[in-house]
């Protein structure tokens, strides 16, 4: 039987394209390379899933590594972008924002702008078949180098569809003290910003983030146990973007106790639920929603709150947002009644 938390309408801000291909898309991409992957699904899955032995983040990104051949051209980037989207639109998400980093595709040559458009138009053809709104994010990668960082926001600063930037990366030996430039320098193209803070029990690089103005932070999970750092965080009206499953396989909290989710509801932290990784985490947010519900007791008002929350944060213009909070209001209506 289909789970009440799959039917829940749902909006997604954190979600990385190339972690959240499926089984069968990568399937596809490895034939359109010409590259050699494991016939066998649950041996694909061994591959591309994130190490059950994984002790830090960066054991954690190592599936990321066969993924990117095979996100070399446009036609690769438009068939992954449109998998993500369904997936989400097969689990009712009404709104998602599906991020990329562009200097992972342009190993044969593609421009920035190039990688942009493809997945644009993979998520147009996605809006085309399915009731979703997708929007593209573009990440830059904290370990590179920042002339690189800078060069790629301002290629795809203009750029049809693009909706917004982010920092991925290695955050443990790239503090978002190291981005200060280049975070001001998207700032100044006037480009929305989210930014990944807290993955590995660093605390400062949220505060920081918060204090160079971002008004998201992807993960946030160092905040546990940091009342002064949560209080700023409100003060800051920031919107942390959670992702559980893929927080516990980073070991950025080492239990469900470790994680700062209760602290952060008793201070009205604004906060979204995410997958991060659908596949390098193997899930998806059906199973993230089960899992708050199981183990802290989130509420279906909980979740409407959450999405709502979402909704608020999202890169999309203002109009768009009310239409979105007025609909989830309206369809979760009859959840609460």
């Amino acid at each position: 039987m289909t789970s009440l938390y799959h039917h829940l309408p749902k909006v997604e801000l954190h979600c990385h394209l190339d972690g959240s291909l499926s089984l069968g898309a990568i399937h596809q991409l490895g034939k359109m390379a010409h590259i050699d992957l494991p016939a066998d699904d649950a041996a694909l899955a061994q591959l591309v899933q994130a190490p059950h032995d994984a002790e830090t983040l960066m054991d954690y990104l190592r599936p990321f590594d066969v993924i990117r051949p095979l996100l070399q051209t446009p036609e690769a980037l438009k068939l992954a972008a449109y998998d993500v989207a369904r997936q989400a639109a097969e689990e009712n998400v009404r709104y998602i924002e599906i991020r990329f980093a562009p200097e992972f595709s342009m190993d044969a040559g593609l421009s920035v702008a190039q990688t942009i458009d493809a997945v644009v138009s993979g998520l147009h053809q996605a809006m085309g078949e399915f009731d979703l709104v997708a929007a593209c994010l573009v990440c830059g990668m904290r370990q590179s180098d920042p002339a690189l960082n800078q060069q790629i926001f301002q290629s795809s600063a203009k750029v049809p569809g693009l909706a917004g930037f982010d920092f991925a990366g290695n955050e443990a030996d790239y503090p978002t003290s190291v981005l200060t430039n280049t975070v001001k320098y998207a700032q100044h193209l006037g480009v929305p910003l989210t930014l990944h803070a807290g993955e590995c029990h660093c605390v400062q690089n949220i505060r920081q983030a918060i204090e160079l103005g971002v008004k998201r932070i992807g993960h946030a999970t160092a905040l546990h146990d940091h009342p002064e750092a949560i209080a700023e965080f409100v003060d800051a009206q920031a919107l942390a973007e959670l992702c559980l499953t893929s927080n516990l396989q980073t070991k950025a909290a080492a239990s469900f106790d470790d994680y700062p989710y209760p602290e952060l509801k008793a201070a009205h932290v604004r906060m979204c639920i995410n997958t991060d990784n659908r596949t390098v985490s193997n899930t998806d947010l059906t199973r993230e929603y089960q899992l708050f519900a199981e183990h802290f007791g989130t509420s279906i008002e909980d979740f409407l709150q959450f999405n709502r929350d979402a909704c608020a944060g999202s890169f999309q213009s203002k109009a768009a947002i009310a239409a979105l909070d007025q609909r989830l209001q309206q369809e979760y209506a009859q959840y609460l009644s």
